[in-house]
């Protein structure tokens, strides 16, 4: 391999994605990550790529509204590089209503989404009774449907963008020599050390549980139903997640709080009481202290920058945050929002 122009520092999505979107660009680049691409948090079951609310718009929703549509472009380029599925597909998403209050919500944020989401998808309120035993269970007999939410298999999507660099030249390598500007994605183990080197707390691991089930379901949309994401791939799964553990001792151990998850995701589907299950996942996700992504130079490391905190949407945040990081490293244009600039979370 030439000499690289960027190394990255983790292969999780954040560092695959953007190691992806310079290589494409005609950057030398090399990854270095001992655990492999995805062998971090970003190697998990879920995959729910979801959009925030449309209502109180504000810069970080308008970010993620622009990943979210960029995504059938940028998973389609990935996959014809690498030859590997990645399990993407926009099929929506659906969330009961709970009574007559939060239906009135429901079809204000519909007017909303009109407006904010500039015809490129919709937020609907539907009869349940219109997805079968699909749907999930609900007091008042409406659901919301978007149609911007889309899925993703993660661990197949970080083997599909690590073909799709190798067919770049880009390999991940264990160890290996940081050359050129240097992108730190290097998850909760990242924030943790950053704390420590500052000196005061700018994020940390919050640990979450998920369990794999089988059920084909994969032409239905995913589900979020008490708290939890019921997401349908495109090979006969369903995965359920997921936990919420900022305190814990084994950052990739299950316990009975994945039989929880699974207990409550059948009472809001009671289609899912039959299907086994086929694996149970646990991993740590980074989260900043802004609760948004941090990016952009790392504070006093001239030449080096930082690209971590994606907790809980990451995937769906990855095409952008590797648009703009590229265009910050590559090209030194800086169009990162103020509210997801490293010193947000300082």
């Amino acid at each position: 391999m030439a000499t690289p122009d960027v190394t990255i520092l983790g292969a999780g999505i954040f560092g695959l994605s953007i190691g992806w979107e310079c290589a494409r660009r005609g950057a030398q680049v090399q990854l270095i990550d001992p655990r492999g691409a995805g062998g971090g948090a970003s190697g998990g079951v879920v995959g729910a790529l979801a959009p925030h609310t449309p209502e109180r718009w504000n810069a970080k929703k308008e970010f993620q509204l622009q990943s979210l549509l960029m995504a059938g472009a940028f998973w389609s380029g990935v996959e014809e590089a690498s030859g590997l599925a990645s399990g993407y597909g926009r099929t929506g998403r659906l969330q009961p209503v709970a009574d007559e209050r939060a239906l009135d919500l429901a079809r204000e944020r519909a007017q909303q989404a009109a407006r904010l989401w500039r015809g490129e998808a919709e937020w609907r309120v539907v009869p349940a009774s219109g997805f079968g035993p699909w749907a999930p269970r609900s007091p008042s007999g409406w659901l919301i449907h978007d149609t911007l939410s889309a899925r993703i298999d993660p661990h197949r999507a970080c083997l599909s963008l690590a073909g799709a660099l190798a067919a770049r030249g880009a390999g991940i390598a264990a160890e290996g020599r940081p050359e050129g500007p240097v992108i730190h994605a290097t998850g909760y183990e990242g924030l943790e050390a950053l704390s420590r080197e500052l000196g005061r707390p700018v994020g940390t691991g919050v640990k979450g549980q998920a369990a794999l089930l089988r059920l084909d379901a994969r032409d239905q949309p995913q589900l979020y139903a008490d708290g939890l994401h019921v997401v349908p791939h495109d090979d006969g799964t369903v995965a359920i997640g997921s936990t919420t553990e900022r305190s814990f001792t084994r950052p990739d151990t299950t316990d009975e709080q994945v039989e929880e998850l699974i207990r409550r995701a059948t009472d809001a589907v009671p289609l899912l009481a039959e299907a086994p299950v086929l694996a149970t996942w646990a991993g740590v996700r980074p989260r900043a202290r802004s609760r948004a992504p941090m990016l952009g130079p790392y504070p006093g490391r001239p030449g080096e920058f930082i690209a971590n905190g994606g907790f809980k949407i990451g995937f769906g945040m990855a095409p952008k945050v590797a648009q703009v990081m590229a265009d910050l490293v590559l090209e030194g244009r800086d169009a990162i929002p103020d509210d997801f600039r490293v010193e947000a979370s300082l």
